[in-house]
């Protein structure tokens, strides 16, 4: 007999509300929840394949160790105990910083995933940390944090009540949005458009997104930041800068105006490839708009000047007095925030902390760049020890970093390694112990991360729709006791990492004068909490103690872990508002329009404006079915548009005797691939474009439906060098690359 259950899709940032249908233990379908506050029904092919990735054959169902070079089944007790001796010695013998740590970005998308990690990361104290935030969204961090003085302060475009929206690199009807949790994100751009608002797209090619707009900007990739600065510069120039309410708390004004005085519309036109009457057009129209808002995304964060462009999308939103305002963009405040503290300077943002071993490259958020994983593991130095020992969590770097050959290689000679993964792909392949969670059914779901980003103020929070698996271990368990494997504490209650976490939590909150619980008995404000385990107590902890919360007692309206099961939909908490200045931590207290490391590197932006690719350059793609390489095993969420294809633009195709359908050969910095060509004019001329997160296939995997149709790595056409130096985000797009029919002799191929 089938029933019904509802669930949180984890498959992409837009965190869709999900009716699951079930019979027995296994989900048969899935729709979108009418009910969710949300979503309110909308649901994607991710979604709607919910049931298929859930019962994928070829996940991963007990624990595998490595003996004798083969990984063989184990129990979970075999293979905890494997953890804690392949990872204490490497610790007590060459340092903390001999462990790395690699965190992908479906860590975002559990419960467990944001919960441990930081918890794994302060009990090891490694300062060897890698993350997927360094090959996508790491800028936007960095902007942020010297712009607010907070990295994790993010503002979003107001989707439902803008009426000018300016998209530069951000193809949302294919990713569903990005940096800005928007259900139904298309849904919302149309209604913009049938609002009379208007929609503005800049991106090289004509996506899906690009088609539906008011206006296209095919810009040459790589020169945002180029464009940006000069709107900005016209904004000066024709007096049309208005900070509005914004007035008292922004600094650095006269001192901005100078710096980008160079980058005139004319003077930019050249690097961008966009004439310079419509530059200004640009400009004119956003400071015109009675409400208007600049989002960019991954296009504009995987390019040389990948910070600057986003530090410029927020100086624009606030010369234009868009920032902080209904209708523009705004700071979401999440449930689970810390409690709101009373507005006054703070800290701010400091980079470069520590520097990597091998190439010295900057921290940025405690981060190292991904890029230099294989260099940190294969290269011997006079400064401090190689990483010899590996935690992979929730990560597939080999497909997901530049020169995934070498990290290929490098991983087979570590030490140690552990793979949390519910697959054995190109990088789990390398694992001593490879600990896989259950699948999301059988898992519980709250959005930690997306609900800071959202563009409506909400909580919602679902239990497993089913029980676990005998055998399976939930993630939170698992993550729980790699913590203690890899600390020392190898053999204690699991449950004795939430205790610490609840007891350090109160600890904290009670001796902070603006807590809603200064003052009181943490040991009693622990026996008041609620929750089935400790991921719900300390759910529970952080509603409670949050800016919607009854504060214990304090506010007895408030959220609790209690309320909120008593709305299994959800609850709405309203439209995002403006918050100036409580969420800026500056050392002024205001938003520093002008940070120095943003002022050191503006003289390398001055460079590009004499630069002019003369050959081909690449840039991604996304797919809507597709995210990264996670559903690629999925064969509903395969074939059609979701294809590893080089799109190229037929003058390019004719000139270097392409042809569609036919292979082709690509050649970068980093090696070699071939894909067949899909010729199509909405690309640029000049510009060729490949999918990320393919290349599958690798011996030692186990995912049969990716390894039938593998595609190739486009990150293998990357050697890693190239980095934008604020954030060490990898350059992803606008890299050159050499293009020759798969039938002629590399020695014969021409120039392009």
């Amino acid at each position: 007999m089938s029933r019904t259950a509802l669930r949180i899709c984890p498959l992409c940032e837009a965190t869709c509300g999900l009716t699951l249908t079930i019979e027995g233990t296994r989900v048969t379908g899935a729709r979108g929840d009418r009910d969710d506050v949300f979503s309110k029904g909308f649901i994607c092919p991710k979604g709607a394949s919910f049931g298929a990735l859930d019962a994928d054959p070829d996940r991963l169902r007990t624990p595998l160790i490595r003996e004798n070079g083969e990984l063989r089944e184990a129990s979970w007790e075999e293979a905890f105990d494997a953890v804690a001796r392949g990872l204490r010695p490497v610790v007590e013998r060459y340092g903390a910083d001999a462990l790395g740590v690699v965190l992908g970005n479906p860590n975002v998308h559990t419960m467990a995933g944001a919960l441990y990690p930081t918890v794994l990361l302060g009990a090891v104290r490694t300062r060897s940390l890698f993350t997927a935030s360094t090959v996508d969204q790491m800028p936007k961090h960095v902007s942020s944090g010297l712009l607010f003085g907070d990295a994790n302060a993010i503002p979003v475009p107001d989707l439902d009540h803008t009426d000018h929206l300016l998209l530069i690199g951000a193809n949302p009807l294919e990713s569903n949005g990005s940096l800005c949790t928007a259900p139904d994100f298309p849904g919302k751009l149309r209604a913009l458009r049938a609002r009379g608002g208007t929609l503005t797209v800049v991106d090289p090619r004509r996506t899906r997104t690009a088609k539906l707009a008011d206006r296209h900007i095919a810009i040459r990739p790589g020169a945002d930041a180029l464009l940006l600065a000069a709107m900005a510069t016209v904004l000066f120039e024709e007096g049309l800068v208005d900070l509005a309410d914004l007035a008292a708390h922004v600094d650095g004004l006269p001192e901005l105006r100078e710096e980008l005085a160079d980058f005139t519309p004319d003077a930019v036109a050249g690097a961008c490839d966009v004439e310079p009457d419509t530059i200004r057009a640009l400009a004119r129209e956003l400071a015109a708009a009675p409400t208007a808002a600049v989002y960019a995304r991954i296009g504009s964060c995987t390019v040389p000047h990948g910070t600057l462009a986003s530090w410029l999308v927020d100086v624009l939103n606030t010369l234009t007095g868009n920032l902080d305002r209904p209708g523009g963009a705004l700071f979401p405040q999440a449930a689970t925030d810390r409690t709101p503290r009373p507005a006054g300077p703070g800290h701010g943002f400091t980079l470069g902390r520590w520097h990597s071993r091998v190439r010295q490259l900057p921290e940025a958020k405690g981060e190292l760049p991904l890029s230099a994983l294989a260099e940190e593991i294969d290269t011997a130095t006079p400064e401090g020890e190689p990483v010899r020992a590996l935690i992979v969590i929730a990560a597939n770097p080999v497909l997901s970093a530049p020169d995934g050959n070498r990290l290929d290689k490098a991983l087979d000679s570590l030490d140690f390694m552990v793979s949390v993964d519910p697959y054995l792909n190109e990088t789990s392949r390398h694992a001593h112990v490879v600990l896989p969670p259950p699948p999301p059914a059988q898992s519980p779901h709250h959005d930690f991360a997306f609900n800071t980003l959202a563009v409506r103020n909400q909580v919602r929070y679902t239990r497993p729709a089913v029980p676990l698996e005998p055998g399976r271990m939930a993630e939170t368990e698992i993550l729980a006791r790699l913590v203690l494997a890899a600390s020392g504490m190898h053999g204690a209650d699991p449950a004795a990492v939430d205790t610490m976490v609840v007891e350090q939590t109160l600890g904290k909150a009670v001796r902070e004068p603006h807590s809603p619980v200064h003052g009181r008995d943490p040991r009693e404000l622990a026996g008041l909490l609620t929750g089935a385990d400790g991921p719900e107590r300390r759910l529970d902890l952080m509603l409670r103690l949050g800016p919607y919360g009854d504060g214990f007692g304090a506010r007895p309206d408030g959220l609790t872990l209690a309320r909120l099961l008593e709305h299994p939909h959800g609850i709405d908490l309203g439209p995002l508002r403006p918050r100036l200045p409580q969420p800026l931590k500056t050392p002024s207290g205001k938003v520093e329009l002008l940070p120095a490391p943003i002022a050191a590197d503006l003289p390398r932006l001055r460079e590009a404006l004499r630069e002019r690719p003369t050959g081909l350059v690449l840039v991604g793609r996304r797919h809507l079915r597709s995210n990264n390489s996670w559903l690629h095993n999925v064969p509903a969420l395969t074939g059609g548009t979701n294809r590893c294809t080089l799109h190229l633009h037929p003058e390019d195709a004719e000139r270097l005797g392409v042809r569609d359908g036919e292979p082709v050969r690509i050649k970068g910095a980093g090696g070699e691939v071939t894909a067949p060509a899909e010729v199509t004019d909405a690309i640029r001329p000049g510009v060729v474009s490949l999918p990320h997160g393919w290349g599958h296939g690798r011996p030692g995997t186990r995912l049969t439906h990716a390894g039938r149709e593998p595609g190739v790595n486009v990150n293998q056409l990357l050697d890693g060098t190239l980095l934008d130096p604020l954030s060490g985000n990898a350059v992803l797009n606008g890299i050159p690359v050499r293009l020759s029919p798969a039938s002629t002799p590399a020695s014969l191929a021409p120039e392009n």
